[in-house]
């Protein structure tokens, strides 16, 4: 073929095609992103292990102290628990929805469903502030008997975890709501809500061990 014929050629095909998009996390590619996926998963099963070793030793304590001590009287919950879990079991329905969505390739649905799950966690978050408020107002304070202190302990050591577990949604949500839903950040999309529903699944943990034994 002539320079010329090449060249027309070359005119003709045109620029090469823009990669495609295949909807959720990429094909693992050979840019290195494969590598940082299982980098991320690693660091979040390390991090799911060491908040199990903390409510596993706190849940020790727990049933130690209540099976030695003859001061342990059954506080009274309040009520408001009970939405609290029917919010952070919602804020889960929800994200998983988004996942669904984002995987459809309907990002608008995404982001809808992910902005309302992070709200549900922010909702979820103000309400246990308002749990440990009404338990002040009924005298009910940290220091006033074991089984108050254990509550106090872990549903705030639950709330850090969960304050975490918000940043990290609303990270997400800026970036979806920016258009910036590239394959490093469905990887930060997958983390989050696996650690998400670890915490859900964490709480509904702890209201047995409230409601059961405390």
């Amino acid at each position: 073929m002539s320079m010329a014929g090449s060249l027309t050629h070359d005119v003709i095909k045109g620029p090469p095609a823009p990669p495609i998009d295949r909807g959720w996390g990429g094909d693992g590619g050979n840019d290195g992103r494969g590598a940082d996926r299982r980098a991320s998963f690693t660091g979040l099963f390390v991090l799911l292990a060491a908040s199990t070793m903390v409510f596993a030793a706190l849940t020790s304590a727990f049933v130690v102290r209540r099976g030695l001590s003859d001061d342990w009287a059954s506080m009274p919950k309040p009520q408001i628990l009970w939405l609290n879990t029917a919010v952070l079991l919602a804020s889960s329905v929800v994200l998983d929805l988004s996942r669904r969505a984002l995987k459809a390739g309907n990002r608008s649905r995404f982001n809808l469903w992910w902005t309302a799950g992070t709200a549900l966690g922010i909702l979820f978050l103000v309400g246990q502030a308002i749990a440990w408020s009404q338990l002040k107002s009924a005298g009910v304070f940290i220091a006033s008997n074991p089984s108050s202190s254990f509550f106090y302990v872990l549903t705030a050591s639950h709330a850090f975890h969960l304050l975490g577990g918000v940043l990290a949604l609303a990270y997400v949500d800026v970036q979806a709501l920016r258009l910036r839903l590239g394959p490093a950040k469905r990887t930060a999309i997958d983390v989050t809500a696996i650690f998400w529903h670890f915490l859900d699944g964490l709480w509904v943990y702890l209201m047995i061990l409230f409601y059961v034994w405390g």
